[in-house]
């Protein structure tokens, strides 16, 4: 097993059953299918060392050294968030997704790859803003969320007021906010958000700053399976002002 030197002593095991599902829960199922045994040993001897502790964070003390930290909001399968870890050795990342599987799948890449960058969250990202200290976040990545279509489950999307006011008040000034999305009625509702609020400034100065992925922003499965699908994705970055 690759060394994991985060500064801060490792967590007792958290449990992984489903909590009582909220009406604002922003996430559906949070267990696929069954895990393999490698990613299951992940889950029980790597985890504890890389998950977040409880009560409020101290990035400098889970990253010390490091030049700035981010943050991913439901990393999925983990690709985008070990790139850039892997990328960006002086640079902490704050990982978060409910779905078990994805979170074993990001464990076997920090395994492989010895990243000693990358702490874990098991769950909604929201507990983790709510937990970091002011203007403590140099990013923050929301790459293909689950746009929930229908109009009643709206109040779950994750652009929300609330989150808005989380993401300012977390985020340096000058901070960039990332958002992709291959959905056009979720890329209109987060535009709409976004600009209405006078805290981001949106950064696309031609058609191709939203239609074409920046070359730093690594590809997610989700995209790609878009991208084959025929949907077209959108990428937004705002910063922080």
């Amino acid at each position: 097993m690759g060394t994991h030197g985060f500064g801060a002593a490792a967590q007792e095991p958290r449990r992984l059953t489903t909590p009582a599902r909220r009406r604002s829960d922003l996430y559906g199922r949070r267990l696929g299918r069954p895990l393999s045994s490698r990613q299951a040993a992940l889950i029980e001897t790597l985890l504890p060392k890389v998950v977040l502790p409880d009560g409020s964070i101290d990035l400098r003390a889970l990253f010390p050294g490091a030049r700035e930290v981010a943050l991913e909001v439901g990393f999925g399968g983990g690709e985008h968030l070990a790139a850039q870890a892997r990328i960006h050795s002086d640079i902490g990342f704050v990982g978060c997704e409910p779905f078990v599987n994805g979170v074993a799948k990001l464990l076997d890449q920090i395994e492989t790859v010895s990243l000693s960058n990358v702490r874990v969250h098991v769950g909604d990202a929201r507990d983790v803003l709510r937990r970091l200290s002011d203007a403590s976040l140099s990013k923050i990545f929301v790459l293909f969320p689950d746009p929930w279509p229908k109009a009643r489950h709206h109040k779950r999307r994750f652009v929300q007021k609330q989150t808005l006011d989380d993401l300012a008040r977390v985020l340096k000034v000058g901070a960039e906010f990332r958002l992709a999305t291959d959905h056009a009625d979720y890329a209109s509702w987060a535009l709409s958000h976004l600009m209405r609020d006078g805290r981001f400034r949106w950064a696309a100065e031609k058609a191709a700053d939203w239609r074409v992925r920046p070359a730093d922003w690594p590809a997610t499965r989700y995209e790609r399976k878009a991208l084959q699908a025929g949907r077209r994705c959108v990428y937004l970055r705002f910063v922080r002002i």
